[in-house]
């Protein structure tokens, strides 16, 4: 964004409304939290062993160095000795459960860590962009094929339905193989330590031909 900020009295009308709005989102977020793991736990017929709750993108009335502050951790959360979070990665990558450790590190970065991958541009501009057109898929289960209308697939006994693809038009400005090469890099230092690497096992989506609104 390039708004400057805009800074306003906590005290004041505007910024106690503020901080309501802010405490109000943080409990509707952890509500769904609670309704996602509610609904997955049941799908799965089984019980949770540990949740763990964190908030991103929030503020934090904190004492440091002797101060009282506003902490405001965009797009990082609270790490202090002990605390627990959690830093998802993308669909098909590890997660990791980690938990903040006591040290001058951790002191210096306001017991602040990672929740997941900041960006400082759209995932259009990102990943290139990209042209999203209809096209028709094979019903059959073990059919792969999508194809223009008016050819008709392997499996005319399956029929067909429509699909929307997407089109990559150019390359987009990240090269994501040296993204990875440079995330091999402890950055974090002693900060935290990894407690669990959570390797996922499905990626429950909608389906193609569901058009996603919210998709930049």
């Amino acid at each position: 964004m390039d708004s400057p900020p805009v800074l306003f009295e906590a005290a004041s009308e505007l910024g106690e409304s503020y901080i309501s709005a802010m405490k109000l989102a943080g409990e509707y977020a952890n509500a769904g939290r609670d309704v996602v793991v509610d609904n997955v736990l049941e799908l799965l017929g089984v019980e949770a062993v540990r949740e763990v709750h964190n908030h991103h993108n929030f503020a934090w009335r904190e004492e440091h160095f002797g101060r009282t502050y506003w902490v405001v951790r965009k797009a990082c959360t609270p790490a202090r000795p002990g605390q627990e979070g959690f830093v998802g990665g993308s669909m098909g990558d590890e997660s990791v459960i980690l938990e903040g450790v006591e040290s001058a590190e951790n002191e210096q970065a306001l017991f602040s860590t990672v929740h997941g991958a900041g960006r400082v541009m759209s995932r259009s501009n990102a990943a290139g962009p990209i042209r999203r057109r209809k096209r028709w898929a094979c019903r059959n289960r073990d059919c792969k094929r999508v194809f223009d209308e008016g050819v008709y697939p392997d499996h005319p006994e399956a029929g067909v339905r429509k699909v929307w693809i997407e089109e990559q038009l150019r390359r987009g400005v990240v090269d994501w193989p040296a993204v990875q090469e440079r995330l091999r890099v402890a950055a974090h230092g002693d900060t935290i330590r990894v407690k669990h690497t959570l390797r996922p096992v499905g990626v429950a989506m909608a389906g193609r031909e569901v058009y996603d609104p919210y998709k930049d």
